[in-house]
């Protein structure tokens, strides 16, 4: 058996049908009857059918139970078909919730797809905003196209476009096509996945579901691919419902020879006693809603609601017994914001215990911005959030432990420098990055972090990176762009000088942010605590001054100089001084950072002079590398600007 064969034996299940009803995938391993997994996945179900009128068709959620135990958790999720009505998707996930325990009794895992209008999914591992593009099920029309190679390159062109544009398409990532074959046959087309994708994430599950049609599908008038994060499908009849036509105006009627000053009259009377009243009612719903949105923009914001997860509530007493009272033997580490500390339930999961200090600047509103934040944001590359305790004058935060900790303790501690590779660095680079489009464009909420560091990112077993800490976060419209703060919270040596200084943020502030990031995470070094002498005062001005010199490669970790790849060291140096120029215009969006990090042969724009480092300025205008300490500067401020130790800055700026 050939390559080509043995892909197609283990990846493909091709059934030649003309229409679909339902097909279903189990996994493997199955659960015991009556156990708790099988309560839990009642739940689960049940939950997922009393909320099928989601006007999104997406839904995903979980069901732990009473004890708590991970290894009881139900994870489960619909997706219904975007151009199915809300009545046909609730009665589609309400049957399948019941098919689907048919067809996979016992089973610890399964997915179903029911008459093309919706699927659905659970697992006892968590797998949400996380591609699979297997188990891949195929199927075809029987029938076959008159001119095989001219009718699959035009299916290979229009899926190809729509699968961009799906990708592309906010939180929806649905769309259709339909083009003409010939005068006689109609191509229709449609490319969906889950929302909970990254833009990259879909487009890539798309592309191998488009790739593999020549295999399965080759002259095929109709074709469908499932997988559990996308679904594709062409066809030579509507299998959708196509655009309503605008309606037509009504043709000018009078009879011949009707052309008296009385018709004419009477027709310009009839026009004026029903535009009248409309334009009347109009102006009026319009003055009612300015009136209602003066009311409303005069009201002041009310806190955070917290009562939306309060499912996630731990009582201070098993926190307690977790972290056996706190003990500094089960201390994992400690900041301006307080202590963590690892934690063990009952059940044997691990957590780590995040127990914000009376002192630290993490007021009770920002704590719980970080908890209602964190509950709605999953992603592989955020931290998950598994449950908070509000007691008194505790605010404690409970998260999935990472037995690797933070990023910093790598880059900068002495115990493990020089144990992160080339590789290793360059694929966590990769993870905060698919972390950050999530948080800036694929998730229901725009992100901006506001605090984006070292110490913020955090390793898991197997070295993937994981963006924590949101207590800071900024919840930006869909449409919003921009938005400016009396208040300045982040951490000195990582803020954009445009929001440090006038309280302007942006996408582009955790730009620059992630920029510094970069260039720690290639030298090594922390650009807080980085001098050479009169060279350079901090590390963008280092970086930036070997560029201009020739000599980018000087400021490569020295332990990695004969185990790396060159061209990716300069083109993630090149990238990072793009993201931290003085201009935030300038500065590349998180999408552009994704497709530089995924290509080979992208061109990147010559980098300008990065923004210089608060409390310092330019001493020589011609010489706009060289910086030297600013003695006209205030004692408060620079005292302000000088606290390392707590990762929150917290001041007004001008």
């Amino acid at each position: 058996m050939n390559s080509p064969q043995l892909f197609l034996l283990l990846c493909l299940v091709i059934i030649s049908i003309a229409r679909i009803k339902g097909q279903y995938t189990c996994s493997p391993t199955t659960y015991a009857q009556k156990s708790t997994f099988q309560t839990n996945v009642n739940h689960l179900l049940s939950s997922l059918s009393s909320n099928s009128n989601q006007s999104d068709g997406f839904y995903n959620t979980t069901v732990t139970g009473q004890e708590n135990n991970p290894n009881t958790t139900a994870y489960g999720m619909f997706q219904c078909l975007g151009y199915v009505t809300v009545q046909t998707c609730q009665k589609c996930v309400s049957d399948g919730s019941k098919y689907i325990l048919q067809q996979c009794p016992n089973n610890t895992g399964a997915t179903g797809w029911y008459r093309n209008q919706c699927w659905l999914r659970y697992s006892n591992q968590y797998f949400f905003s996380q591609t699979e593009e297997y188990p891949r099920l195929v199927y075809y029309n029987v029938n076959n196209a008159t001119d095989t190679t001219r009718f699959m390159n035009l299916v290979g062109e229009t899926l190809r476009g729509i699968a961009k544009e799906a990708s592309e398409g906010g939180s929806k990532k649905f769309k259709t096509k339909t083009v003409d074959y010939d005068a006689f046959q109609t191509l229709y087309t449609m490319a969906q996945c889950t929302p909970d994708v990254s833009e990259i994430d879909c487009l890539m599950c798309l592309s191998n579901s488009i790739s593999n049609l020549p295999i399965c599908c080759n002259g095929k008038v109709g074709g469908v691919t499932l997988t559990p994060s996308c679904y594709l499908r062409y066809e030579t009849y509507p299998f959708y419902p196509e655009p309503a036509p605008p309606p037509a105006l009504p043709p000018p009627a009078p009879s011949p020879g009707s052309t008296s000053k009385e018709k004419r009259r009477i027709s310009a009377g009839i026009i004026i006693a029903i535009a009248v009243p409309t334009v009347t009612f109009i102006l009026l719903c319009f003055l009612c809603l300015k009136r209602r949105a003066r009311k409303y923009a005069s009201v002041p914001k009310q806190s955070v609601d917290i009562s939306s997860v309060e499912s996630l509530q731990f009582d201070l007493d098993t926190i307690r017994t977790a972290t056996n009272d706190f003990s500094p033997d089960n201390k994992l580490g400690q900041g301006g914001f307080g202590e963590v500390y690892k934690g063990v339930l009952p059940s044997g999961q691990e957590l780590a215990v995040k127990r914000l200090s009376s002192g630290s600047k993490q007021g009770v509103g920002e704590f719980k911005n970080e908890v209602v934040t964190m509950a709605k944001l999953q992603h592989r590359n955020l931290v998950r959030l598994l449950g908070f305790c509000l007691d008194e004058e505790e605010k404690i935060l409970i998260y999935e432990f990472l037995p690797n900790r933070s990023l910093d303790n790598f880059l900068f501690g002495l115990e493990n420098q020089g144990k992160l590779n080339w590789s290793t660095r360059y694929k966590i680079i990769e993870g905060i990055t698919r972390g950050m489009l999530y948080l800036h464009e694929d998730s229901r909420l725009k992100i901006i972090h506001r605090d984006l560091k070292a110490s913020n990112v955090l390793l898991d077993k197997d070295l993937n990176p994981k963006i924590s800490d949101f207590g800071m976060a900024k919840i930006f419209g869909v449409d919003q762009t921009q938005a400016s703060t009396s208040r300045v919270v982040g951490t000195f040596g990582y803020m954009a000088p445009e929001y440090a200084m006038h309280g302007h943020i942006s996408i582009k502030s955790d730009i620059y942010s992630f920029g510094v990031l970069i260039l720690e995470i290639i030298s090594g070094k922390k650009n807080t605590s980085f001098y050479i002498s009169s060279y350079a005062e901090d590390l963008l001005s280092y970086a930036w001054r070997l560029w201009r010199e020739g000599r980018p490669l000087e400021l490569l970790d020295p332990s990695l100089r004969d185990s790396c790849s060159k061209n990716e060291v300069i083109k993630c140096i090149h990238m990072s001084l793009l993201c931290i120029q003085e201009n935030p215009a300038l500065r590349p969006t998180i999408q552009s950072i994704m497709v530089m990090l995924s290509s080979h042969s992208v061109t990147l724009s010559d980098p300008q002079e990065p923004a210089f480092f608060v409390g310092r300025h330019r001493s020589d205008s011609n010489n706009p590398a060289i910086y030297e300490n600013s003695s006209d500067q205030s004692t408060s401020k620079s005292a302000q600007w000088s606290v390392d130790k707590d990762p929150i800055t917290d001041f007004y700026p001008r």
